[in-house]
C-alpha cells in the first residue's frame, strides 16, 4: 500500500479524508485525538463483522503528529450529491435511506456502547446549558427506552455512498446501542439544521419504514439536541438551545 497521503477528498469539523493509494485515510485533525481513532477503528471493526454494508477497515495510521483510520475507498457520491444534482428523485432517495437505517437497526449491538450514557456524558459536558436546564434533561434522558439495536448515531444523506440499490454506510464513531427511535430522531435533527425542507418528509418516511410513530421519534429530540451542543459546532448553537428543553414531567417518559 502507498505511504504517501494522496489528494484531500472531503473534511470535517473533526477529520479530513485523503486518498491512500487504493484506499483512504480518515486522518484526525489533532494529535491528541489518537484514542478517538483507534476506538474508532474497533468501533468501525465490530460494525463489520456484523455484516452490515461498510467499507472494510484495515487499521490505524499515524502521519506525522496525526492519527488516521484506514479504509477502503468506495467509489461513487453520496446520496446528498445525488440528491442535490436530481431535486425530483429526493423522494426515491428519502425512501431508500429509510428503509437502509431501519435495516441498521435489525442488528444487534451488544458489544457497543449504551446511546443513552453516551446522550448523558455529553449533555453533563454541554457548557451552555444552565445547571436547572441540564438536571430536568438527565431525569427526562433516564426514563426514555434504553434499546439494544445498532444505531448509527450520525445517519443522514452524505454518509451513505454508492447506487441505490446497493448503498454503503460511512462514518461510524458514534455507533451505539440503543432505541431506533433515538437514531431517527438524530437523523431528524441533522436535516432540520442543515436541509429543513426535508426534516418532516424524512421523519414521516422513516416512521412508515421502520414502524413508528413520529411521537416516539419526537420524544428524544430535547435529548439529542442538548447532547449536540457539546459539539460546539458554530451555526447550530442557537437553534439546539431552543430545542434542548426538558419536557413537561407527564410527558417525559414515552415509549
Amino acid at each position: 500500500m502507498d505511504d504517501a497521503l494522496g489528494r484531500l477528498i472531503a473534511a470535517g469539523n473533526v477529520a479530513e479524508i485523503f486518498e491512500l493509494g487504493a484506499r483512504v485515510v480518515k486522518l484526525y485533525r489533532r494529535p491528541a485525538w489518537k484514542p478517538a481513532a483507534f476506538r474508532e477503528a474497533a468501533v468501525h471493526a465490530a460494525v463489520e463483522d456484523l455484516g452490515v454494508p461498510v467499507p472494510a477497515v484495515w487499521g490505524t495510521r499515524q502521519f506525522g503528529a496525526r492519527w488516521g483510520v484506514v479504509f477502503d475507498r468506495i467509489e461513487g457520491v453520496s446520496f446528498a450529491a445525488r440528491m442535490r444534482a436530481d431535486p425530483g428523485a429526493v423522494p426515491g432517495y428519502l425512501d431508500a435511506l429509510a428503509r437502509l437505517q431501519a435495516r441498521i437497526h435489525e442488528y444487534p449491538a451488544d458489544r457497543l456502547p449504551g446511546l443513552k450514557a453516551r446522550l448523558a456524558a455529553n449533555i453533563r459536558k454541554a457548557a451552555l446549558l444552565d445547571e436547572a436546564r441540564r438536571r430536568g434533561l438527565l431525569a427526562g434522558l433516564a426514563g426514555m427506552p434504553e434499546g439494544e439495536r445498532l444505531c448509527h448515531g450520525d445517519f443522514h444523506p452524505g454518509n451513505v455512498l454508492g447506487e441505490m440499490p446497493r448503498p454503503v454506510v460511512i462514518d461510524w464513531p458514534d455507533a451505539a446501542r440503543g432505541d431506533p427511535a433515538a437514531d431517527h430522531c438524530r437523523s431528524h435533527l441533522l436535516l432540520q439544521l442543515y436541509a429543513e425542507d426535508l426534516a418532516e418528509p424524512y421523519l414521516e418516511t422513516c416512521c412508515r419504514a421502520a414502524h413508528l410513530r413520529p411521537d416516539a421519534v419526537l420524544a428524544w429530540l430535547p435529548y439529542v439536541a442538548a447532547a449536540r451542543l457539546a459539539e460546539e459546532i458554530p451555526g447550530e448553537l442557537g437553534r439546539l438551545r431552543e430545542l434542548a428543553r426538558p419536557p413537561r414531567p407527564e410527558a417525559a417518559s414515552l415509549n
